[in-house]
């Protein structure tokens, strides 16, 4: 039987009003426990350069930095079998979506959603969006490039420029 890695519980306070979706935790940060836990992914980097925060941060406070600023952090994927950290490896037939409706009520203060590279993005327009309904049609959706070391064609720079968006966001 194949192993199904999973996702970790979000990281949302309910006053929270922006929400990033990554697609499903790489290796590294399953044996970590800490979501974007591989040194090479730009997530946290990204994160202290748009919030004015030390990159060198523990864990738990750069989760802090997130809450404060009234972001969430969750995955598309609730579970899926993947060969590896790689998204294109993500056995799609296996693919399990969270309960989006469930967590929008939960946080009913969200009003955009981050997708933190293509893949999250089309899963959550394939799988989740569908299901969705009217109900949350007043949720805005933006793709920003992938913050994996995988994608190292654009430059940090350049995904800053992108990534500052969230922040833009909050007004």
């Amino acid at each position: 039987m194949p192993r199904h890695d999973r996702c970790f519980p979000p990281i949302a306070k309910r006053d929270a009003h922006t929400l990033i979706l990554g697609s499903l935790p790489g290796q590294r940060s399953l044996q970590m426990q800490q979501y974007y836990a591989h040194p090479h992914n730009a997530f946290w980097k990204l994160i202290a350069a748009i919030f004015g925060a030390d990159a060198g941060l523990s864990y738990p406070r750069r989760v802090q930095v997130l809450v404060r600023h009234h972001i969430a952090l969750w995955d598309v994927l609730e579970a899926a079998e993947r060969p590896g950290s790689l998204d294109s490896s993500i056995v799609h037939a296996s693919a399990r979506a969270n309960d989006f409706a469930k967590f929008f009520r939960a946080h009913p203060r969200i009003r955009r959603v981050f997708f933190n590279g293509r893949k999250a993005e089309q899963m959550y327009r394939r799988i989740v969006l569908p299901t969705l309904g009217e109900d949350f049609s007043y949720i805005s959706y933006e793709g920003l490039p992938s913050t994996s070391p995988a994608h190292a064609g654009m430059t940090f720079a350049k995904k800053l420029d992108r990534w500052s968006r969230i922040k833009e966001s909050e007004k």
